[in-house]
């Protein structure tokens, strides 16, 4: 189903905001692991360890495919958010920077003319 190409237009400009947003809860998960900064959820996901960190993200990710195909876009929306924050936790804890993903993203866009999976058996290539 293709997008209006408001839509398309829309999501160019909001692209630096999402970076932004990404980047200040990254910077936030960092001051709650330092003692920076205080959160009773993120400190007890930090200290639960890798695993908790990855079923959280499995759970977030079900809830957000089950609220789409129910068509609760508000739900899809929430769950998003909740998906997110829990993948910047466990990026945190394995040592992965956002930039990490976007450098990945810009060099699938640059191999396959968008960011998308790449095809099962074709090789890395820079």
């Amino acid at each position: 189903m293709a997008k209006p190409k408001h839509q398309a237009r829309r999501a160019l400009h909001s692209v630096t905001a999402a970076d932004d947003r990404l980047a200040r809860l990254t910077v936030a998960i960092e001051q709650v692991r330092n003692g920076e900064r205080q959160s009773l959820r993120t400190r007890k996901l930090l200290a639960a360890g890798l695993p908790k960190m990855a079923q959280k993200v499995i759970e977030e990710a079900a809830e957000v495919a089950i609220d789409a195909v129910r068509g609760d876009k508000a739900s899809v929306v929430t769950e998003s958010v909740d998906l997110l924050y829990n993948l910047l936790i466990l990026w945190s804890e394995v040592g992965v920077d956002p930039d990490m993903v976007w450098a990945e993203m810009d060099r699938r866009e640059r191999l396959l003319g968008m960011a998308e999976k790449l095809p099962k058996g074709r090789p890395a290539q820079t």
